[in-house]
């Protein structure tokens, strides 16, 4: 009986089957598209869904009952595509290409949009080009880039700050005020885009909980063309840069190069606070300091050439030369006693100058091997050489004891060269992906300390140091990709071998140790059929001290307080754990972070001889938890809101100098809210106004106190936009200082720290040459790529 039924009913069940569409969309270069929308419209052109393709160009759409539907295919970069189909002679998969309309990438390429986030299944992409804040430097432009925050001029992401910045995939050899210097020298409208990555995939390598990548542009228009740009910047002093970009694109080469001069006075407003229960006395020393730099240099040439149709190689040459900064710094310190009575005094007068080059070289080959696979050699070299050279000289008026004099003078070099090369194999079709390869780096640094001092200024061996280090770093890596529609997978395993040895000169000692680390990687990704998008990834990484951090040397500021490193520092092993939603462009990320001995710059004070110490060390443990939310609204067609909220518990446990173990947590938000006006279409006219907040956080033993920003940003363009000027305030309400303090124990010192943010600045951009996308050329295949 019941077979009867079925035949009976088997008819109208086949026409009330749903129909089921997959496809992948393309550009013209075979290039896989991401989150482009399509949507399904009936005959009657009512709306029947929308879907976004994945992280490989897919999608795929289920329950459409219509047997004529019409797609249209959106995205912001590209022709919208309309296609009708009859789903009855549907039955292979549709491979879409979209192609750049020609007045529509002019349109792109001069009018000012807000900037784009894309969530991608290992990172978040926040797309800064032609965006309104492109008209900033690289270093604004990764403080505004979300899950980023930057407290007292150190960058962390989700609250970390043991993170590795690169620029197109190489590792920058700068951190801290030579990092800030190169990347503000760096032109915005030369960023295309940054990756925020939380959980960097095993091709990359395992050093810091994240990686911050800055992928700069590269040159699409025939031809040649050229940007001047200047920009003049009043804070307590004025600064100025100006440089020139070149671009030129024939057939299979393509060269750029620019060059950008920056020169200016650079200002810091600092004051100490230290307690001492012991002999019931305060010490406050002003610490206002001002440095002079008058060459800032940056260099940057990238050639690009097509041998044939299978093989591409480019050479990268940057560079940053600062020969010379200099300044004196007059820091008076007041001593109190338990009446709250000045009883002491001494006077610092530190006279010093400082000179810094960076140099970095790439060069890269690619080779297709077929249509489905291709291999990639990279080398790079790096430099960095600096020097710092002080003359100290204090005077004292102490209690009970008659004004005396003291002088010192050090001078310290620092040369530091990295060398790496890697090989990377891919293989890609519809469904699977596979990467492999290995890499080998090398770095050696000196670091050479001589410190003088008395009236006569004699070497002092026992004060002065030598440091030397080697490492080598040997990686292998394998990932394995799976994206069959709905669901794409990625999983990964490095594993890295190194070898490094620390020789101290003073005290005699030589540091040894070797070991292997396992670091695997997992992602899954899931896309509902109405765009909605859930993502799960682990990662295990590993932080290295910094060259510097390693340096025992102790660096003196003045005769009672010091920096000094610790060649024993260990590496930190960092797990990090992010679920990821996204839907029309909501962003969230829900993460937790766990750090075994992380390594961080604390300050500890000495009651025996009142010196207060700064220096790098491991703490027990950290571990943090949080919720990132980014969202930007379009109100109006001329009026955008940009929100991003993170909200983080974060947890420090140190050992004190009382060797008890103590536990420093914290409730930290920061947010970040800007909106963005069109105010005149025509010229390009716009204006942005936005504000950051950072609540009280945590770093070791130091607990920070909230901060704020406000900021504003105007574009506009003249004479056919061949001439472009902003205008930008920053930290218009002057509340960008910290206070950054340590009490525990007999611990009891604190500074207030400003940067001088609050700042006017006004830059210029003429652009000449052919600033408009023309046809290129159809580049003849050679015949190894026909046969593909």
């Amino acid at each position: 009986m019941y077979k009867f039924l079925i035949l009976l009913f088997f008819p109208a069940l086949l026409f009330s089957q749903k129909s089921k569409i997959e496809g992948t969309i393309t550009n013209i270069h075979k290039e896989k598209l991401p989150l482009v929308s399509v949507e399904v419209y009936n005959s009657q052109n009512i709306l029947l869904k929308t879907v976004t393709t994945n992280e490989n160009g897919n999608f795929v759409l289920e329950g459409i009952t219509e047997n004529n539907v019409k797609l249209i295919i959106k995205d912001l970069e590209y022709a919208q595509l309309e296609k009708n189909l009859n789903l009855n002679e549907q039955k292979e998969s549709l491979q879409i290409i979209l192609k750049k309309d020609i007045q529509e990438i002019q349109e792109v390429v001069m009018t000012k949009q807000k900037p784009l986030v894309k969530r991608k299944i290992d990172r978040l992409e926040f797309n800064v080009e032609n965006s309104n804040i492109s008209s900033l430097n690289a270093w604004e432009i990764l403080k505004k880039t979300p899950g980023v925050t930057s407290g007292n001029d150190v960058l962390a992401i989700k609250g970390s700050q043991s993170i590795v910045v690169t620029i197109n995939d190489k590792r920058v050899m700068l951190t801290g005020d030579e990092l800030k210097n190169l990347l503000e020298n760096t032109q915005g409208d030369e960023v295309k885009s940054v990756e925020v990555i939380t959980n960097p995939p095993a091709k990359y390598e395992a050093s810091g909980s994240a990686v911050l990548n800055i992928v700069m542009k590269k040159n699409k228009i025939e031809g040649y063309r050229g940007v001047l740009s200047s920009k003049y910047i009043q804070s307590q002093y004025a600064k100025g840069v100006a440089g020139i970009s070149q671009y030129y694109k024939k057939n299979k080469l393509s060269v750029m190069g620019s060059y950008y001069f920056g020169s200016g006075t650079y200002y810091r407003e600092g004051t100490d606070y230290v307690n001492y229960a012991e002999d019931q006395t305060r010490w406050i020393s002003i610490m206002n300091r001002k440095d002079k730099n008058e060459s800032q240099n940056t260099v940057n040439f990238n050639l690009e050439y097509e041998i044939d149709g299978l093989t591409n190689v480019s050479l990268n040459y940057s560079g940053f030369f600062s020969p010379k900064s200099f300044g004196t710094y007059n820091v008076p310190t007041l001593i109190y006693n338990k009446q709250n009575e000045v009883e002491s005094n001494y006077t610092t007068i530190n006279d010093h100058h400082s000179r810094s080059i960076n140099n970095s070289v790439s060069f890269q080959a690619d080779r297709k091997l077929n249509a489905k696979s291709k291999l990639t050699w990279t080398n790079y070299f790096a430099g960095n050489n600096a020097q710092k050279y002080q003359d100290v000289l204090t005077y004292l008026d102490f209690i009970n004891q008659s004004p005396t004099e003291n002088n010192f003078v050090t001078n310290n070099k620092s040369d530091v060269k990295l060398y790496s090369t890697q090989a990377d194999y891919q293989w890609k079709n519809e469904k699977w992906e596979v990467e492999s390869g290995g890499k080998y780096s090398f770095v050696k640094t000196n670091s050479r300390l001589d410190f003088s001092d008395n009236e006569k200024l004699q070497y002092r061996s026992d004060k002065s140091n030598v440091f030397d280090y080697k490492e080598h770093n040997f990686a292998l890596y394998t990932s394995l990709a799976y994206n069959p529609g709905k669901w794409n997978f990625k999983a990964g395993l490095r594993a890295e071998k190194t070898d490094l040895e620390g020789l101290v000169s003073e005290p005699f000692e030589v540091n040894k140790n070797n070991y292997w680390k396992l670091f695997p990687t997992l992602y899954a990704q899931y896309t509902t059929t109405n765009s909605h998008q859930f993502g799960l990834s682990y990662g295990k990484r590993i932080s290295r001290p910094s060259y510097s951090w390693l340096n025992p040397a102790k660096s003196y500021y003045n005769l009672f307080s010091y920096f000094q490193g610790d060649p024993k520092l260990k590496a930190t092993i960092i797990h990090n754990l992010n679920f990821t939603y996204t839907w029309k462009e909501w962003n969230l990320d829900f993460y937790y972070r766990k750090e075994i001995f992380p390594s961080m710059e604390i300050s500890y004070q000495e009651p025996s001889t009142n010196n207060l110490i700064y220096n790098f060390t491991n703490i027990e443990k950290g571990q943090a938890f949080g919720l990132s939310v980014y969202k930007n609204f379009q109100i109006k067609p001329w009026w955008s809101l940009s929100l991003s909220e993170n909200l983080e518990h974060n947890e420090n446990y140190f050992i004190g100098i009382d060797d008890v173990l103590y536990k420093n947590k914290v409730w930290n938000w920061v947010s970040d809210i800007s909106t963005s006006f069109t105010l005149d279409k025509n010229s390009d006219w716009k204006l942005e106004l936005g504000h950051r907040y950072n609540s009280p956080s945590i770093q070791g033993t130091f607990r920070i106190s909230s901060s704020s920003t406000a900021y504003l940003v105007m574009n506009k363009k003249f004479f056919d936009k061949k001439l472009e000027a902003s205008l930008v305030f920053n930290d218009i309400f002057r509340t960008s200082g910290e206070k950054v303090s340590t009490k525990y124990a007999n611990q009891d010192n604190y500074f207030i720290d400003y940067r001088d943010t609050q700042s006017v600045s006004v830059s210029v951009k003429f652009n000449f040459g052919n600033q408009s996308v023309k046809n290129a050329k159809a580049i003849k295949k050679a015949d190894e790529q026909a046969r593909m």
